[in-house]
């Protein structure tokens, strides 16, 4: 089983491995190689319970990925409490477009709506989904002041930015952020001093694009998967990966990839 690891002070722990959930609610405007279809309530429910199974409890999901959180509050194995649930604020996506408000009026509506569509009354961490200009956003908009004015009532556990730029990240753990989900993998690796303040700054990252979103050919190595999760697991600020595979097969196979490159 994959020991659970710190974020930041919290008290959260969470699964050196998440699984990402936007194939579970969206399909348009995304990144990967393949197209695919949404998967039935039954494959959700079955997936979730296979990754709780494996010793994941880190779901990562937002607003942006249509019917993801509907999907989780509605089909969530286990009990509430055995979960991390992180979710996002700032973007919508609609009719094929991305919509982005960083607002408090609509911070607060995004997290009661999460709130509701999760069937729960806490989030565990709750991260600004950036349209890029990270700077801007922490610096002129009410976002984050509102989401910690949220964190102090107990609404929210923890605090961060998925975020576009080194920059931006770094700025968001000196503005009291505990966690950025910042892009690392061996073909890019702009984003290294993100994963390094954190381990200096007793901070959380969650990794994304650990894969290149399904572009594993621009991986040298024969098991590209492996390659990969050594690579990022190697980083001391590497606090979890997230994975966004609907396939069980595919779910199973990096769990134990990732015990084996971590001695569990």
């Amino acid at each position: 089983m994959m020991e659970k690891r710190p974020v930041a002070n919290t008290g959260i722990a969470i699964s050196p491995l998440g699984l990402g959930t936007v194939k579970l609610g969206r399909n348009q405007g995304v990144k990967y190689p393949q197209g695919f279809e949404l998967p039935s309530d039954r494959e959700v429910r079955e997936l979730l319970a296979l990754a709780f199974d494996l010793g994941i409890n880190l779901l990562d999901t937002a607003p942006a990925y249509g019917l993801s959180e509907a999907r989780i509050g509605k089909l969530l194995p286990n009990s509430r409490h055995e979960w991390v649930i992180e979710t996002k604020v700032g973007e919508q996506f609609a009719d094929g477009v991305s919509r982005f408000d960083f607002s408090e009026q609509g911070t607060r509506r995004s997290v009661e709506n999460s709130l509701r569509l999760l069937k729960t009354d806490y989030l565990d961490m709750v991260l600004i989904h950036s349209d890029g200009d990270d700077v801007r956003i922490l610096q002129q908009e009410a976002v984050l002041d509102t989401l910690l004015q949220m964190q102090q009532h107990g609404w929210i556990r923890a605090v961060g930015i998925s975020s576009k730029t080194v920059e931006g990240a770094l700025l968001a753990y000196a503005l009291g952020c505990e966690v950025v989900m910042a892009a690392y993998n061996p073909v890019y690796t702009d984003e290294l001093p993100v994963l390094e303040a954190a381990a200096a700054q007793n901070k959380a990252v969650l990794v994304k694009k650990a894969f290149a979103s399904g572009h594993l050919d621009q991986f040298a190595a024969k098991n590209p998967v492996e390659q990969a999760l050594s690579f990022i697991l190697a980083q001391a600020g590497a606090t979890s990966v997230m994975l966004g595979t609907l396939n069980p097969k595919h779910l199973r196979e990096n769990v134990a990839v990732a015990s084996a490159v971590l001695g569990a």
